[in-house]
């Protein structure tokens, strides 16, 4: 028999991975960016989807796509929340996994980093986001 399985735990185990390739289409030369959550070891929630504009940079094909994983992770996150208001009204921690170190940087540290000062400001929510401790990541 095949399908997902969620199995008790006394903690709820919810985190995301994500990913990007850089310039990969090779006739606009976008990135496209990948995101996968689990709950309790089993997916619930992925995509992989072409970003909007080109890259200059790994490392800012990165950070689009934790943006797009991070908008995700907050939904989810909100409907967990819902769905055990009785037990736990901070729901699970928002963990999200990116290997990245450049983007890692680029969140963590608000300066203008010289790699990233042309990025679009409509992505530095994340900044906001992993100040404020609403979202983790590893």
């Amino acid at each position: 028999m095949h399908g997902i399985c969620y199995k008790p735990r006394a903690r709820i185990d919810f985190r995301g991975s994500l990913d990007a390739d850089w310039a990969g289409d090779l006739t606009d030369r976008k990135s496209t960016s990948g995101y996968v959550f689990m709950l309790l070891g089993a997916p619930v929630s992925w995509v992989s989807k072409k970003q909007p504009s080109v890259s200059l940079s790994t490392s800012e094909a990165e950070y689009i796509a934790l943006s797009l994983a991070i908008q995700e992770d907050k939904w989810i996150h909100r409907l967990l929340c819902e769905i055990m208001a009785d037990d736990n009204e901070d729901g699970p921690d928002l963990m999200v996994r990116e290997e990245n170190q450049s983007c890692i940087k680029m969140t963590k540290n608000p300066v203008n980093h010289g790699r990233a000062k042309h990025s679009d400001i409509k992505y530095h929510h994340i900044r906001d986001e992993v100040k404020r401790g609403e979202v983790k990541l590893e």
